[in-house]
């Protein structure tokens, strides 16, 4: 399960930090990011990381964003800085090649390609 929080109502100009914590028996996750989601628009990529640190960003967050990871707690942060109006919308965390313990000893991991969290909403007034 995916837990996301730190959404909220904040200023043009504002900040906002999203953290989105990975529940469960996890060994390990592959890479963690963010979306984002208007009503009636498609979602799409605000960010990614990977367990090592390699890091994407969509075009018109960076320099504005910041996307980090704490793997001993399976967390992903969003730094969200220099907010506009534009950057409203319901920003989702994502987790993408998750390896869980089974129980059935400690090298018996099970898979799963993909999962996502609830959705918190951020919004931006002007």
């Amino acid at each position: 399960q995916l837990q996301a929080s730190g959404g909220g109502l904040v200023q043009t100009g504002g900040s906002l930090r999203l953290s989105c914590a990975a529940s469960g028996s996890i060994f390990s996750i592959n890479v963690m990011g963010w979306y984002r989601q208007d009503p009636g628009k498609q979602r799409e990529l605000v960010a990614t990381i990977t367990r090592g640190g390699s890091t994407n960003y969509a075009d018109s967050m960076k320099g504005r964003f910041t996307i980090s990871r704490a793997n001993a707690k399976n967390t992903v942060y969003l730094q969200m800085n220099s907010l506009k109006p534009e950057d409203t919308a319901v920003y989702y965390c994502n987790a993408v090649g998750i390896y869980t313990y089974t129980g059935r000893g400690p090298s018996d991991l099970a898979y799963e390609y993909d999962k996502w969290g609830q959705g918190t909403q951020v919004t931006v007034s002007s």
